[in-house]
Order: structure tokens, then sequence, then C-alpha cells
């Protein structure tokens, strides 16, 4: 089994130029073998936005542009991909009142979408502890969940979800193999592996943290993508800056979860 995190800093507002650079990092993870992919949180738009009117036209619904370049290369090379993006969901339509047209509302999340090796929206997992950036325009989500994948069940996480007592309680009593962290980690002069580690610490599992690195605005990111092994191992790490792919050939996950489905809470 290989695992991968992708460090990558998208040009902020240009999701058009970000869906053709995170391709390409991608696909270098599939070509060298990669089962899982993990890509950083927000990966095509940037993070810093100050209303949901500023990031809108920047959405995308899961089944959208990023979601449709992605699963081509994930059913490409029969890998499982993992990535943050800027989601609009629109409601179904309801009447605007007697004799009125139907509307329809949308809301925004800081979401992840989670693509099969046969190139399918296995799930949209949101957010569900927001940072202080994410309150300006983005929706709280509701439930956590883990996937299961040949090599194991798969948790996905996003960033500050890290740091919500009820996520880390959450891995504890599901206890998936591993976790897709698509992170946004702001710089803050700490040792962020140590931190991790003290978050996750007693949960023995896989951690893939794909981070983006550089600056947005006046927020600084840290870079340091990892993966992280049960106990903690920092056993690949990237640089604090630039563009990268981590990939980790490990051994396999315990398969006693086989025929379990998706778990949530």
């Amino acid at each position: 089994m290989k695992l991968a995190a992708i460090q990558y800093r998208p040009p902020k507002g240009e999701p058009g130029v970000a869906r053709r650079e995170l391709r390409d990092l991608v696909n270098a993870a599939g070509e060298e073998g990669a089962d899982l992919v993990v890509c950083p949180e927000m990966a095509t738009t940037g993070y810093v936005w100050r209303s949901p009117r500023e990031i809108g036209p920047h959405s995308e619904r899961p089944r959208g542009e990023t979601f449709a370049m992605l699963s081509e290369v994930a059913r490409a090379r029969k890998m499982w991909v993992v990535c943050g993006f800027a989601e609009r969901f629109v409601h179904p339509p309801e009447p605007s009142g007697p004799g009125g047209a139907e509307r329809r509302l949308a809301s925004l999340y800081n979401s992840a979408l989670v693509i099969t090796p046969e190139g399918e929206l296995a799930t949209t997992y949101r957010k569900c502890k927001l940072y202080e950036a994410d309150e300006a325009w983005a929706n709280p989500g509701w439930r956590r969940l883990v996937f299961p994948t040949a090599f194991g069940r798969v948790a996905p996480c996003i960033c500050m979800d890290i740091n919500d007592p009820e996520y880390v309680r959450f891995l504890h009593e599901v206890r998936p193999e591993l976790m897709a962290f698509c992170t946004n980690w702001i710089e803050e002069g700490i040792d962020v592996h140590e931190y991790w580690r003290e978050r996750l610490a007693g949960w023995q599992g896989w951690m893939v943290a794909a981070n983006s690195w550089g600056e947005d605005e006046d927020t600084r990111f840290s870079g340091r993508s990892a993966i992280l092994a049960p106990g903690g191992e920092v056993v690949a790490s990237a640089q604090v800056t630039g563009d990268e792919v981590l990939v980790v050939e490990v051994a396999e996950t315990p398969t006693s979860w086989q025929g379990v489905g998706a778990a949530e809470a």
C-alpha cells in the first residue's frame, strides 16, 4: 500500500490554473503507485475569503469541475483521492410566495471530495469545526464519517477539526486505520508534527497530512505536509515552502473491518 500527501499552494482565486497544477501533482503521485492521495484544504481557491459573496464565484458543486478533473486521474491510476474545495450546495427549489416563481438557495461549505479508484464520488465531507477565517463565509458541517477501502477505513478530516474533542473522540471510538487530513495549517512557530501527535495521542492509525505553504493575504501557512505512522512517527515530511509530492509505501493495515460499511456520527 502506498500513501501520498500533496503539498500545494493554489494561485488565489484562479481555480482553472489550480486544477491544472493539482492534476499534475496528483498524477505524479499516481505514477509512483499511490493507492490514496490527499490534497490540501481549499486546494483550488486559496483560503482567506471575507464573505460568501467574495468566494461564491469560485465555489462549486461536488460534481463540478474539480471532481471531473480528479475523477479522470483517479480512474486512470486506480487510486482514491481526497481533496479540499469550496462547496456550493444548492437546495431544492422552494416557492417564493403566493403566485411567485420557485427560487433556489445555496449554502457554502469548506469541504473535501472523496473519489474512488473507479472515478466515482464516494462522499463529500464538510468541515465541522470552523476556524475564524471560515466563519466569514462557510457553514459548519454536522457529521463525521469513515469510508471503507481495500486497505482499511479512512476518516476524512479538515484542519481545525483536529482541535475538536468530539472529532478525537470519534477517532477513538470508530478506530479507522487511516486519516486523510486536508489542511491549511497556519504557521504559529511550533513543531506542527508534534502538535498533531499530541492531538491524536492514543489513536493507532496512519495520518496523511496535506498542507499549503506561503502566504494568503496576511496569513502564512506552515508547509511541512507529512505522513505519520501509527504512534506518531513522521515517515515523510515536506519542506516549509514549495509544492511537493510525498509517497510512502507501508505495510498493509488490518483487514478486520472488511464487510463493514461506512460509519458516521
